[in-house]
């Protein structure tokens, strides 16, 4: 299902650490992971650092986004899995097929990532307050 949604700001995170930084501030936040994540570290890698995070930060975390790349079959994967926001290249062949069953496995396919905050960036730590406190207007993700 292709459609913008309203959620808060999105944070990249890489691990565990990011996701306890990113929720410190006790704001509410969506999830994103790295560029081509799903690619280099896996779906199920995703789904387990996200099942913790839900775990360790009950209601702060509205949303999560598994970066799939241009690899249609591992987001095929992760939707197997239970993810249900996924974003992969409209570029890659397999990419309506992917929509497909995402929609109707009621998850969503985004064509791009959200403008997030990326805690490996130099002074993330220091903008990270400011840029979740723009949830209470909130953004739509494309």
């Amino acid at each position: 299902m292709l459609q913008p949604d309203k959620t808060p700001p999105a944070v990249v995170v890489h691990g565990l650490a990011d996701i306890a930084r990113a929720c410190a501030p006790g704001l509410r936040l969506a999830l994103l992971s790295a560029p081509g994540a799903a690619i280099f570290a896996g779906p199920g890698w995703w789904l387990a650092l996200i099942r913790r995070a839900h775990t360790n930060h009950p209601g702060l975390i509205a949303a999560d986004y598994l970066d799939c790349g241009d690899a249609p079959a591992l987001a095929l994967a992760a939707l197997r899995l239970g993810q249900k926001s996924l974003i992969l290249d409209p570029a890659c062949p397999a990419f309506s097929g992917a929509v497909a069953t995402a929609t109707a496995l009621g998850a969503r396919v985004r064509r791009t990532r959200p403008a997030a905050l990326d805690l490996a960036e130099r002074n993330a730590d220091r903008r990270l307050a400011a840029w979740l406190s723009q949830g209470d207007s909130a953004r739509p993700l494309r």
